[in-house]
């Protein structure tokens, strides 16, 4: 049986450090995983630059509240899980992605946590799992699942290429050129047909 697994941002809903970033004004939280492929690097620095800026989840959360999913996003889903179970395996924050997520519909969603003080600032992470995406990956073919998987960044692409299909999707010139063998598409339309092409071993 088939079982897709699509990362979240960038893909389905924009990209919650860039859309923050735009209403903060401070250029360097448009920084991303399309950029850096540590996430923990990442994330450190993110909330280094946040303590600095004394600013906090609910500022955060404040800027998802006004973030609608990608056009066609939601359309996407909902015809891709009339034929096949979803989910949404990203490296995102619960704390973040429940108010997206009911703008989606509720599909399913893996993600990590906050650690936030009591001041509301953000203190650390806490990840669901090491290398989640591709640990997921492996576990739910562990247990009889074909995976389908697509995303834009350098963290989706353990989980892309571990799956029996993969594909670039909304990604960028450098990664889509260090991967020419993944097929690559800027529609929903188009990665819809690529998905439901791929033939169901069971």
């Amino acid at each position: 049986m088939n079982i897709v697994c699509l990362d979240m941002e960038g893909v389905l809903v924009p990209e919650i450090w860039i859309e923050f970033s735009k209403k903060t004004g401070i250029p360097e939280l448009t920084r991303t995983t399309r950029d850096e492929p540590d996430y923990d690097k990442l994330m450190h620095w993110r909330i280094d630059i946040l303590r600095q800026h004394g600013l906090g989840l609910k500022e955060i959360q404040d800027v998802i509240a006004s973030i609608d999913p990608l056009p066609g996003a939601k359309e996407f889903l909902d015809e891709l899980r009339k034929d096949m179970q979803v989910i949404i395996i990203s490296d995102t924050f619960t704390q973040f992605a429940m108010p997206l997520m009911a703008k989606l519909g509720y599909p399913s969603l893996f993600c990590n946590s906050l650690i936030v003080g009591e001041d509301g600032m953000i203190k650390d992470f806490k990840m669901r799992i090491t290398d989640s995406k591709l640990s997921t990956v492996k576990a739910l073919q562990s247990i009889g699942f074909e995976t389908i998987a697509s995303g834009d960044s350098y963290n989706d692409l353990a989980m892309i290429k571990a799956s029996k299909a993969g594909f670039l999707f909304r990604s960028t010139e450098k990664i889509i050129a260090d991967n020419p063998d993944l097929p690559a598409y800027d529609e929903f339309d188009d990665l819809l047909a690529a998905i439901k092409a791929v033939p169901d071993c069971n």
